[in-house]
């Protein structure tokens, strides 16, 4: 009976169904950035009196539904500075990271206030003015910063693939929009974003990090293009939320996103 017993193991163990194994996660996906990588102008929050103000239609949260095997670490907020994204990535990152996102730069800049001035402002020349002086700062804070920044990632995430985001132009010149901004203020923030863009991508480049060119992904949706809009108009009671990207937006960014990571 003993030797019966013993040669009908294998044929139960054959027969009983496995106990799965867990499967183990495809990857750690980490979020940094300021308020274009959370859900500012989407009007949708988790908690919208929350400082970060962060929400589920944005483009990290996007990806990671479509990936939900990869582990997602949220460490975006709006209103970051490049020295508030380090810490960010401080508490974020680990060598198991196998995706970062990074966007950050405009606060550096003074984007708000850029923004508030050329809206508040009727001549347009103090908005020229107060573009061409966040220009000059930011030529004279942001390689500087965004290479320790980007040197700071790789360290602590010295396998991972590296995507950082850039920033769309508000407006299409020429375009459609009869009241609001003049197309000369118009295409002073459109050439500040230009100023802007280059840096990111010229430090991404030195990083080794691929970067999102955000005014080719909202070619044709800028506003006053005449087409669906992908950034939020001047809203004068939310000043908060204007010139973000919208819902559709940040789906424009989840696409090119997935174009470079799948």
């Amino acid at each position: 009976m003993r030797r019966l017993a013993l040669l009908l193991v294998p044929v139960i163990a054959i027969l009983l169904p496995a106990t799965a194994a867990a499967a183990p996660a495809a990857g750690k996906y980490v979020a940094l950035g300021d308020s274009y990588a959370v859900g500012v102008g989407t009007y949708t929050y988790d908690d919208p009196n929350a400082d970060c103000r962060r929400g589920p239609l944005e483009y990290s949260r996007l990806w990671a539904a479509a990936h939900p095997a990869t582990t997602y670490v949220e460490e975006s907020c709006s209103g970051a500075l490049v020295a508030d994204v380090a810490n960010q990535a401080a508490a974020g990152l680990t060598p198991d990271t196998t995706l970062v996102t990074v966007q950050v730069g405009g606060n550096d800049v003074g984007f708000v206030s850029v923004l508030e001035t050329c809206i508040l402002n009727f001549a347009d020349s103090t908005c020229v003015n107060a573009v061409n002086a966040a220009v000059a700062t930011g030529r004279s804070v942001l390689p500087g910063g965004l290479a320790d920044l980007y040197r700071g990632i790789r360290a602590k995430a010295p396998s991972a693939q590296v995507v950082v985001m850039g920033y769309p132009h508000f407006y299409k010149i020429g375009g459609n929009c009869w009241v609001g901004l003049s197309d000369t203020k118009r295409s002073a923030l459109n050439n500040g974003t230009d100023i802007l863009d280059g840096l990111l991508q010229t430090a991404a480049a030195d990083a080794g990090f691929r970067f999102v060119d955000a005014r080719t992904a909202f070619a044709g949706h800028e506003l006053c293009s005449g087409n669906p809009e992908w950034m939020t108009s001047l809203q004068w009671d939310k000043l908060n939320e204007s010139y973000h990207p919208n819902a559709l937006g940040h789906q424009a960014y989840f696409g090119a996103l997935k174009a470079i990571t799948g």
